[in-house]
């Protein structure tokens, strides 16, 4: 179908064909070629894609489209608000904004938490058409007065499903109570989990529902391999592959934040430049880190499941599993980073003897047994069970509970700190009243008698 269209076929506007064709993109994918379409008739949308898909222009292009003929934003008001997952996703969900809507006369922003936040509102004092922003940062500025709704248009939820598991249930229901009722919906996901289908029930209004991928699968180009390995060799054995493979460009998920520092620091001890990004990095250090690796400075990028949906890399070749991830959904999402608009690429996970609940987790998922190899010298002394298909039925999930992750994310409890820079002059877990004057503090009780 995608084959014989092209995107002016589409409707799109002409400076938006403009800036696509300066992109180098020719023909839209299956996503493109079927969200566009139902964004553009103003249709509420329920669209399940995986990275690498192309689904960020699937809603930005039709979007601007709908924004260039609308009225002029006023000062602190939003048109389109766009809500993603972690800083990474709405920088780049940013990018494509202003990459695809450049020859149009529209004005966009992006806000995250982790820097200062009094830049942002500043910015957001004329308005902005497109907002980009991470939920928690939201809710400060509008907390703070520096965003107002009255003008929204359509609300875009990507990565729905990772947000609601990094706990931003409570945060994004804050954010719908603000919104104006009538308004055009678009919900973007890895998956339709039953979680997502019970957020679309009070999101969108008869959707169109779009499905490009089977649920959990993975990448077709993407060749997946697993290498047993006793735990305490693992960083050797990584050593060794880069160095054999010479892979110039490797993207390794490791499952704790100081994890992804010792493993970046062992590397950098052979010779191999790494540098790590996880949630206790500064935005700048992990802006840093990304662009060095992009740039080729740095060879290996070591980062736990924080940057699993928020890194988009061209032709990244190499993914590694250092540690299988505790949830086998994220396995999926982890070598989505590679094989990526038609590029082939290469999953290897180095698993040991108490990882085996892991992995027949994961094989159970993408209905696969994993090819196994093995490296002289490396052969695990702790052997790695063989593992068979369990092909039973699963249960279904039920719904999570807010809870704290280990890598910086955000639970009910704590839903501000993701988003609060040091100078945001606010605490939303009990520091200051609405009106932003330090709540009282209750006088200590005297010791209660016991019984």
């Amino acid at each position: 179908m995608t084959q014989s269209l092209s995107f002016a076929d589409l409707g799109l506007k002409k400076p938006l064909l403009d800036a696509v064709a300066e992109q180098g993109y020719q023909t839209p994918s299956p996503i493109q070629a079927q969200a566009i379409p139902a964004v553009l008739a103003g249709k509420d949308v329920m669209a399940a894609a995986q990275t690498g898909t192309g689904k960020t222009a699937g809603f930005t292009l039709p979007l601007l489209h709908l924004l260039a003929d609308g009225p002029k934003v006023q000062g602190n008001q939003v048109r389109a608000l766009v809500l993603t997952p972690t800083r990474e996703l709405a920088a780049q969900v940013a990018d494509s904004v202003a990459t695809y809507g450049k020859h149009l006369p529209l004005r966009s922003q992006v806000v995250f938490g982790g820097v200062k936040i009094n830049p942002q509102m500043m910015n957001l004092r004329r308005g902005a058409d497109v907002l980009v922003a991470t939920p928690g940062r939201l809710l400060d500025l509008y907390q703070q007065n520096a965003l107002r709704f009255k003008q929204l248009e359509v609300l875009v939820l990507d990565e729905a499903d990772r947000m609601l598991d990094m706990g931003f249930i409570h945060d994004i229901k804050k954010i719908l109570a603000l919104l104006p009722a009538k308004r055009q919906n678009l919900l973007f996901s890895a998956t339709f989990s039953d979680d997502i289908r019970a957020l679309a029930k009070g999101l969108v209004n008869n959707p169109v529902e779009i499905s490009v991928t089977p649920p959990n699968s993975t990448a077709e180009r993407v060749e997946q391999a697993i290498y047993p390995v006793d735990k305490n060799r693992k960083a050797k054995l990584l050593c060794k592959l880069i160095n054999d493979g010479k892979w110039q460009q490797v993207l390794v998920f490791t499952r704790t934040k100081h994890g992804a520092n010792r493993l970046a620091k062992q590397l950098e001890e052979n010779q191999i430049t790494a540098a790590p990004i996880h949630g206790n990095k500064s935005q700048s250090a992990r802006t840093k880190a990304l662009a060095d690796f992009k740039a080729g400075r740095v060879r290996a990028l070591v980062a736990t499941d924080i940057a699993a949906r928020g890194l988009d890399i061209d032709q990244l070749p190499q993914v590694v599993n250092f540690d299988l991830p505790n949830v086998a959904e994220d396995y999926v999402h982890r070598i989505g980073r590679t094989g990526r608009a038609g590029a082939s690429g290469k999953a290897v996970s180095l698993v040991c003897s108490d990882e085996l609940k892991e992995l027949k987790a994961i094989e159970r998922l993408i209905g696969q047994v994993l090819t196994r190899e093995e490296l002289p010298g490396f052969e695990p002394v702790n052997k790695l069970a063989e593992t068979t298909l369990d092909s039973r039925p699963q249960k279904p999930k039920k719904p999570k509970k807010p809870k704290a992750h280990g890598d910086g994310q955000r639970s009910a409890n704590n839903a501000g700190k993701e988003s609060q820079g040091r100078n945001s002059g606010q605490n939303r877990s009990g520091g200051e009243g609405q009106n932003g004057k330090p709540r009282r503090r209750r006088r200590p009780q005297g010791p209660k008698s016991q019984a």
